[in-house]
């Protein structure tokens, strides 16, 4: 029998491999895999569920990562799936599986910063399961939210002529790993006690990649200003990435612009010290959880007028591929360089 490496088909090839001929029997199923959240109708709202699973050594590593933060962490990258999908999260659970090495204040850290994320949001942990392991900490957190039915936004809606919009600002958690990874291998060797690492003028950065905070301040304003994408997803694997999946989903292209793709200071200069292309690291980083959305042309003096999100390109036909436009005007083709965990 011939064996196929996994890392040949990546994580979402492997999703769609394993997926593709599951057939929906109920039909309170109203989208199963394929997007930020699986979308269930049981009455009069739409209900949303999101799963996400945390490895140690794969998705986190605890040389630099607090317990706390790591808690806290591991909730918002569920909150900011049922956000993505214009939903609110009402409920998680946590699912543990957990190494001799870890003691229960270890635990309790962990918890404390699960227990901050749900207060901070409003969501109720509601249960889980806890197991021992052989190799080291695994958390699976699943989130349940809902969405007002005829308002769910899904992957699947961008149209030509489309305005492309992201959150906030781009490659900060990608530029705040690689100063921990610095940091880590610099000091690799000695006692706990001797390691005193200078993180001054880091401290953005690394708050984007140690405590993220997923965007239900931008879902607020949206809807105040009675605003409904027509495609939205969080920025968890690149924004070259997220476009990908968006344009691929909706048989569109695109156009964004180097120039638009907003960057903030402490990412620039931390990826002149790496020697790292801004752009590159921008567009394919990961972790900003940030919210890529599209929405109508004629929304454009609306959208301009929403705190903190940025325009970055259009939505054009199938046929005109997908592309990054660079400041002197060239275009290159958008490849989905992102986290991938099979490499």
């Amino acid at each position: 029998m011939a064996r196929t490496e996994i890392s040949t088909l990546g994580e979402f090839g492997l999703i769609k491999h394993l997926t593709k001929d599951i057939e929906v029997k109920n039909e309170s199923t109203v989208k199963g895999v394929g997007d930020d959240c699986a979308i269930l109708d049981y009455g009069k709202k739409l209900t949303l569920v999101t799963t996400d699973l945390l490895l140690e050594g794969i998705h986190f590593d605890l040389t630099y990562t607090p317990l706390k933060h790591l808690g806290y962490k591991a909730v918002m990258v569920n909150l900011s799936d049922i956000y993505a999908m214009y939903g609110t999260p009402k409920q998680i659970t946590v699912s543990l599986g957990v190494s001799k090495r870890f003691c229960i204040e270890d635990l309790e850290q962990l918890y404390d910063g699960m227990k901050m994320a749900c207060k901070a949001h409003g969501v109720d942990l509601v249960g889980g399961d806890t197991s021992a392991s052989m190799t080291g900490l695994t958390i699976s957190i699943t989130a349940i939210g809902e969405a007002e039915k005829g308002q769910v936004v899904k992957r699947d809606g961008a149209k030509p002529n489309d305005l492309i919009c992201v959150s906030g600002d781009l490659g900060a958690a990608y530029m705040g790993l690689q100063i921990l990874e610095r940091e880590k291998t610099v000091f690799k060797g000695q006692k706990e006690e001797d390691v005193n690492p200078d993180f001054s003028g880091k401290e953005y950065i690394l708050q984007r990649q140690l405590k993220p905070e997923a965007r239900v301040d931008i879902i607020s304003h949206l809807k105040e200003k009675g605003i409904v994408p027509t495609a939205m997803m969080d920025v968890s694997d690149g924004l070259s990435s997220e476009l990908i999946h968006i344009c691929t989903q909706s048989g569109v292209g695109c156009r964004v612009f180097e120039d638009r793709i907003p960057i903030d200071y402490q990412t620039a200069a931390t990826a002149e010290e790496f020697n790292m292309n801004l752009t590159t690291a921008a567009m394919n980083g990961g972790e900003d959880y940030e919210l890529l959305f599209t929405v109508p042309l004629e929304l454009h003096d609306l959208i301009e007028g929403v705190e903190d999100v940025h325009v970055i390109g259009h939505v054009c036909d199938k046929s005109l591929g997908m592309n990054l436009v660079t400041r002197d005007g060239q275009e290159f083709g958008l490849k989905a360089q992102g986290w991938n965990a099979f490499q």
